[in-house]
């Protein structure tokens, strides 16, 4: 099963487990911008419901994604799928409601979802509607200064805690928003930071690249990287944040 059968699937299960909820499904992110990459990326979807969801399809959402994972042992993208479910309401007015949210490290029912503005650009720009009702006009594209606080706060989790190399081309696309106003995928943030002479170790940056274009052919030591290489290339983006600063207070 390929990775659109898989979401075709996916896409199914939520229907039937939400029909009465008139659910709205979006695909955003790397798969989107036709950049996944089996071994580093996610499949990134959101889903709106009509009405609040309820205790006992939260109780079966919420297992889905190993659900399908055991039902088929030898697919790798279900464990994959990522994002939060609830009704359009809350997610449009940021209200607190029975809410299923899948993430890297695991899934739980919460109260609320709230997208970063990375997240909300790509859902907007890019984003495909795989069921339901478009409501997308009714979302705020995320303002400039919102994006500028979501990279500072990423940097700083880039000194703090980065070690592997996905750092790097975070660092590099947080570069372009910075300058463009703009969403670029991971891959060509990387290249375009590359031709633009931007990362003090390019030799570390462009390794990273050619395993983002082929993760599997890698090892996770092949993936870690220097905190140090990280805190340069930080460096390069705190300046063009105080760069961007003084330009929008001149």
């Amino acid at each position: 099963m390929n990775i659109n059968e898989s979401i075709g699937m996916m896409k199914a299960e939520i229907i039937s487990i939400l029909a009465d909820n008139k659910p709205t499904i979006y695909l955003f992110g790397c798969v989107a911008l036709n950049d996944f990459k089996l071994g580093w990326s996610d499949i990134d979807i959101l889903v709106l419901t009509d009405s609040e969801i309820t205790e006992p399809q939260a109780a079966t959402l919420v297992r889905l994604r190993q659900a399908l994972a055991e039902r088929y042992p030898t697919n790798p993208y279900f464990r994959l799928f990522e994002g939060g479910m609830l009704s359009s309401g809350a997610f449009l007015q940021c209200k607190k409601e029975r809410t299923v949210y899948w993430g890297t490290s695991g899934q739980r029912i919460t109260d609320n979802y709230i997208m970063d503005s990375f997240g909300m650009a790509e859902l907007l720009d890019s984003g495909i509607l795989l069921y339901g009702l478009d409501i997308r006009s009714k979302m705020i594209y995320p303002a400039y200064s919102q994006m500028r606080s979501d990279i500072e706060r990423h940097v700083h989790a880039a000194r703090k805690y980065g070690n592997s190399v996905g750092w790097l081309l975070d660092i590099a696309r947080g570069i372009y928003t910075l300058r463009t106003g703009k969403i670029i995928p991971k891959t060509a943030a990387g290249e375009w930071a590359l031709e633009e002479r931007l990362c003090p170790d390019a030799e570390a940056l462009y390794k990273t690249v050619q395993i983002r274009k082929d993760p599997l052919s890698y090892s996770e030591e092949d993936k870690s990287v220097d905190n140090a290489v990280i805190q340069r290339f930080a460096d390069v983006l705190e300046k063009e944040l105080k760069e961007q600063e003084q330009i929008l207070t001149n």
